[in-house]
């Protein structure tokens, strides 16, 4: 190219040329359109070719024709939609719905190929002006034109009405059906299905069941009344899956609940001879877990069940512990209250869902009721000691610790453990001293269980009498090493020297032993005292036992296992043929009542009788006159004679040892009261006494009277003092 030649600049210009649209283009195109949904409707689809007609539409919203492609589209739907309703109104009976079904499913087939055609006019056209999607809109003309129609709207619901009723009196329906119609209405928007269906649906349902439950009720127990109501519960669960709206489960389950259950719940609980107290008596599980069940799905209805369990529980069992014919026999006593125990523990588990608010209301019940018998504590403990004594021989190891849980769960009831805490130490001690009790084990394992609930302050002393125990052993070894070879054949003694802290306190009882042994027990004493220094021995006759060889008159030779006591008297006998009562009461000063249980077990007892009493009675008299037995026989060669004993404790005792426990708890509570002002240093009366009270209750239930008492002695002591100004405030000095 020349360099001399001129540059020439290139510019491209719009096209000058008018393109002018046919007038009657829109009309046309139209026409092609419409022609094309009747055929649809009228299922001529097939020889349709949908591409060109997609293009038609699709010049018709291009050249702006969309107004008139889319109210064009509402006119033809409406019509065809309007001939629709004509057929189903005019379908008869049963064929209503079905043929309501078969337009439905023709109107979505037609509407899903109209959407292909016009999917142009959807993306672009109808967003940009706000109008309805094609797909809505047929649902809505659909609503409108059919559903809505004055002659369908009533008869579609009652027919679907009348179809759930027959359904409910037993009748077969066409669930498919139903569930297609649903559907259809579920898909013209959840307010259709809820006001055309659901809320006419819900009132309807309430009136059957309103009805029907006065009727059941009046004529069935309240165990088939449950089992009827948990039945309709289920039908209607199982009615939703089919054919209607999940979200209906919860609407249509309240209506059943509240007219079968929640409207009933107090007639039924109470239904004489089948209501809850029933059920409980006659170990219903299966009834009393459906009660549980449907009750606990409305408002209230498990507190009225554990209302109503917490007080027939709290009745039988004031019965119980008050009934003075359970009350003679300790063990059995207990064991009703475990019996109790164990059968609402059973219903609680496999009835209730091992319900914690139910567990609660079990718990204070027993707490309530156990401690309306001021014995409870002492039958507890004597339980305790008639298993640990004999009752758990041969039971396996976690038999054993069964029942010690047992056990300790009572003891968690008791509000005055420290008096559990009195007659245990009493029964224990006894049982450690006669060597009556199964393997130490058991023993140790309860002291344990105990320590745990209580703390080591419970059971300090108790360990103390296991310790006792084990150092009085190696005592005697130590004596029998130094007089073992000097005592010879000669009796052989046998000492358990207990700390006076730990064992309960015994009276010391006098009594003159034998000479023989009365030597020997001096020599004890010379050897431990020579051992320990600044200890002090006293001899508590009262608690030990001797073995004794005898020769009766026929020649026949027992060993006899008896009382010190009753050592002391039988001795008297190698020296004298016949005793009166008088003489033996000298000879051994024991003290009269002692004395003569100890003669009514020597004399009275069939099969244990070594001495004779004239003149024969159960009762020992002070001029009654013993004599050796000559014609005692037994079958075994060891006889053991036990002492005639009261298992309770006499109503004496039982204040003495309530005397006892008074005495006890002064200074805990004194204790627990300068504990409180010292962090306080300044507080009220009423604070003092909540704060004592809570401080105790793990061992007792403070009395608020015992507390003022308390106080007032502190202030005696110079501890506390009254603020001058306000005398119900009390400051602590340090």
């Amino acid at each position: 190219m020349n360099s001399g030649q001129k540059k020439r600049n290139f510019q491209i210009e719009a096209f000058k040329h008018k393109v002018v649209v046919d007038p009657k283009y829109a009309d046309k195109t139209w026409k092609i359109l419409e022609h094309a949904i009747h055929e649809i409707y009228n299922h001529n689809a097939s020889g349709l070719s949908f591409e060109e007609l997609y293009r038609n539409a699709y010049n018709m919203v291009l050249h702006k024709f969309g107004e008139k492609l889319y109210s064009g589209l509402v006119s033809t739907m409406t019509f065809h939609l309007q001939e629709m309703s004509k057929c189903i109104e005019a379908a008869h009976g049963g064929s209503f719905l079905e043929e309501l079904n078969v337009k439905w499913s023709d109107h979505n087939k037609a509407l899903q190929m109209i959407r292909d055609i016009l999917m142009y006019m959807d993306r672009t056209f109808i967003p940009s002006t706000h109008r309805t999607p094609v797909h809505e809109l047929g649902l809505n003309l659909w609503r409108d034109n059919v559903i809505h129609s004055t002659k369908i709207k009533t008869r579609l619901l009652n027919t679907l009405l009348e179809l759930i009723l027959r359904e409910r009196t037993g009748e077969v329906i066409n669930r498919g059906l139903m569930r297609n119609i649903i559907k259809m209405l579920m898909d013209l928007g959840p307010s259709v299905y809820h006001d055309d269906f659901e809320k006419p649906f819900l009132e309807v349902s309430a009136d059957f069941y309103s009805a029907e439950s006065q009727e059941f009720i009046e004529c069935s127990d309240c165990g088939d009344y449950l089992k009827k109501a948990e039945r309709r519960l289920n039908e209607e669960i199982e009615r939703v899956s089919h054919y209607l709206d999940a979200k209906s489960e919860a609407q249509i389950t309240n209506v059943v609940e509240k007219e079968m259950i929640a409207n009933h719940m107090l007639r039924l609980v109470h239904m004489e001879n089948s209501g809850l107290v029933k059920m409980l008596l006659d170990d219903k599980f299966e009834d009393l877990g459906r009660m549980y069940n449907l009750f606990r799905r409305v408002p209230n209805g498990l507190s009225t069940i554990r209302d109503v369990m917490t007080s027939h529980i709290r009745d039988t069992g004031k019965q119980l512990v008050t009934d003075p014919e359970k009350s003679k026999n300790p063990v059995e006593f207990v064991d009703c209250l475990l019996a109790k125990r164990d059968k609402y523990d059973k219903i609680i588990i496999s009835a209730f869902n091992n319900d914690k608010t139910f567990q609660n209301a079990l718990n204070s019940s027993f707490e309530y009721f156990i401690n309306l018998n001021p014995r409870s504590p002492e039958y507890i403990s004597l339980f305790v000691d008639d298993k640990l004594r004999k009752g758990l021989k041969g039971v396996k190891e976690e038999d054993i610790e069964l029942i010690l849980d047992k056990v300790m769960m009572l003891f968690r009831y008791l509000q005055e453990k420290d008096v559990f805490e009195k007659y245990y130490k009493q029964h224990l001690a006894k049982r450690l001293l006669s060597g009556k009790t199964v393997p130490d084990d058991a023993e140790r394992s309860l002291i344990v269980k105990l320590k745990t609930e209580c703390g080591y302050q419970f059971t300090s002393k108790l360990e103390g009498m296991f310790t006792d125990m084990k150092t009085s052993q190696d005592t005697m070894q130590g004596f029998n090493a130094v007089y073992g070879p000097e005592l010879g054949n000669g009796p052989t003694l046998v000492v358990q020297v207990l700390t006076t802290g730990s064992w309960p306190t015994q009276p010391s009882v006098t009594c003159n032993l034998p000479a023989e042994m009365s030597a020997l027990c001096e020599k004890f004493r010379s050897y431990y005292l020579g051992t320990h220094t600044g200890r002090r021995l006293s001899w508590q006759t009262n608690m030990g036992t001797a073995d004794l060889r005898a020769t009766f008159g026929n020649g026949q030779k027992y060993e006899l296992n008896v009382s010190t006591h009753q050592m002391c008297v039988l001795m008297l006998f190698n020296n004298a043929d016949s005793l009166s009562y008088k003489e033996i009461e000298q000879a051994t000063e024991i003290p009269s009542s002692d004395l003569k249980r100890c003669l009514q077990s020597l004399a009275c007892v069939k099969g244990k009788n070594v001495l004779r009493k004239e003149p024969m009675s159960k009762d020992i008299g002070e001029d009654d006159a013993f004599s050796v037995n000559d014609k005692f026989t037994s079958k075994l060669r060891k006889v053991k004679i036990g002492t005639v004993v009261a298992q309770k404790e006499s109503e004496p005792e039982k204040q003495e040892t309530r005397q006892r426990v008074e005495e006890d708890r002064k200074p805990q509570i004194e204790a627990a009261i300068v504990r409180i002002m010292k962090s306080r240093r300044v507080l009220d009366h009423n604070n003092i006494i909540a704060e004592v009270t809570k401080q105790l209750q793990s061992r007792f239930l403070a009395n608020p009277g015992e507390i003022k008492k308390r106080i007032e002695s502190l202030i005696e002591r110079d501890f506390l003092e009254r603020d001058n100004a306000d005398r119900r405030l009390y400051r602590y000095l340090a």
